[in-house]
């Protein structure tokens, strides 16, 4: 930081306006740009857009300004006692002298950034629907086994322990353990959720921890894990911290305990209340009875009515008329049965009739000439079909024969077999053959004249 712009000497004689724009001057070259945490106080917002307030720590503050362009960016609302970070540059108000920070950035710090991160992710996933009623599964009324992920060295498990042995001992606990604490926490919860569902052991599942700073308890504020818990096809209770406690897996969890002791209380039916139960089954119980000894005493009643009508004389008796019933029905059936089969004899004579081979031998006869006609006219036609073909296609080969060429007038010369096209192929006094229409001529060549 230079002074050089101070100068000493009797000559040398500084307004108050002068002094404060030099040392303002001074200040922003020194502090161009620096990071300031500290507590917001005296927070205003005026009329302008502007932001005025304080920085403090527990031993000084200082002023601050936050002008519009910059503040309407700040997707942090400031309040009075909140944490925030800030980057700015050092200035003066030349007007008072006073010194100040000009912030050109700000956000939360520390607790009130985490503050801020879960007030967020809360309203994004309120939006999808992960809280909604609509989507929570129902507390088994009647439980068995109950599963719990959390430190298997902590106090919540202690005290879910605890709770469960006083109240229904007869229920079965199956521990997950897992880290709550930490950056890696949610990451061995989510695969707690996964191993609990794919074994499907449990009727119920709590999960939770007991209290801490918000630090502390930031893995079930983890998106992911809220995830999990919403896709768990097993019911699930949160417990996490104590009951000024919230988190994210409070409210995407089918039900929210206020404690971990609570969780298991929810869970654990009051042995009061089982006694109570039992003596509604045993008076239940009683009443079956009697109500079973009651039919049990009328049926003897129908037993003893029955082997009355069974006795072996009203059986000799049903049976004489079962036999006589039977004789009737056999001799309609027999009567019956002969019309059929003599039915089916002349419809078979009848048959048999058509069948002679007498009638087969006939009809056989008549198709045989029929076919034989056929064959003939057939044959007939593709042979005078086949003579006008041949005498089109000997139409169509002495039209492009070489006598054919021959009888107009033309001629074919040859020279030792050879047909002379033009003549340099010959030579004076060599014999040549000529071909007419009719017949050969033999010469020899006198005379080569060219065109």
């Amino acid at each position: 930081m230079s002074l050089s712009g101070f100068h000493s000497g009797a000559s040398s004689t500084y307004t108050v306006s002068r002094l404060n724009r030099e040392i303002r001057s001074i200040l922003e070259q020194g502090f161009a740009a620096i990071r300031l945490s500290g507590e917001i106080s005296n927070f205003v917002a005026p009329a302008s857009g502007h932001w005025y307030f304080s920085l403090k720590d527990d031993k000084a503050q200082i002023k601050a300004a936050m002008w519009r362009g910059n503040n309407r960016y700040c997707q942090y609302k400031p309040t009075n006692g909140a944490q925030v970070e800030v980057h700015a540059r050092v200035s003066v108000y030349e007007p008072r002298g006073d010194y100040q920070l000009i912030v050109e950035k700000m956000e939360p710090a520390g607790e009130g950034l985490l503050k801020q991160q879960f007030d967020e992710l809360k309203m994004r996933l309120a939006a999808e629907g992960l809280f909604s009623s609509d989507h929570k599964k129902p507390i088994p009324t009647q439980i068995n086994k109950v599963g719990v992920i959390t430190s298997a060295t902590g106090a919540a498990i202690k005290d879910i322990l605890t709770v469960l042995k006083r109240r229904a001992p007869q229920l079965e606990v199956i521990i997950y353990p897992a880290q709550v604490q930490g950056k890696e926490a949610h990451v061995q919860l989510i695969e707690k959720l996964h191993v609990a569902n794919q074994r499907a052991e449990v009727d119920v599942l709590i999960i939770g921890r007991g209290g801490g700073s918000l630090e502390d308890m930031w893995c079930f504020n983890e998106e992911p894990l809220a995830r999990a818990i919403f896709a768990s096809r097993l019911p699930v209770i949160s417990a996490v911290g104590h009951e000024i406690d919230t988190t994210i897996s409070d409210y995407v969890a089918d039900l929210r305990a206020a404690t971990p002791s609570a969780a298991a209380e929810l869970v654990s039916p009051d042995q009061t209340a089982l006694q109570q139960q039992l003596m509604q089954y045993k008076r239940a119980l009683h009443m079956q009875a009697l109500q079973a000894i009651k039919q049990a005493k009328h049926y003897c009643a129908t037993l003893e009515q029955r082997l009355k009508l069974q006795h072996p004389e009203n059986q000799l008796l049903q049976q004489q008329q079962r036999i006589d019933e039977l004789s009737s029905r056999l001799s309609r059936a027999f009567l019956q049965m002969q019309n059929r089969r003599n039915a089916q004899l002349d419809m078979a004579k009848q048959r048999l009739s058509h069948q002679h081979p007498k009638r087969q031998l006939h009809d056989s006869a008549g198709r045989l000439q029929q076919l034989t006609n056929a064959l003939v006219q057939a044959m007939q036609k593709q042979h005078q079909q086949r003579q006008n073909q041949l005498a089109l296609y000997a139409a169509r080969l002495d039209s492009v024969s070489p006598l054919s060429v021959l009888a107009r007038g033309y001629s074919i010369t040859k020279q030792q077999g050879l047909v002379v096209k033009s003549v340099t192929q010959v030579n004076a006094q060599q014999p040549l053959v000529t071909r007419l229409y009719d017949g050969e001529i033999h010469a020899q060549v006198i005379d080569i004249k060219s065109y």
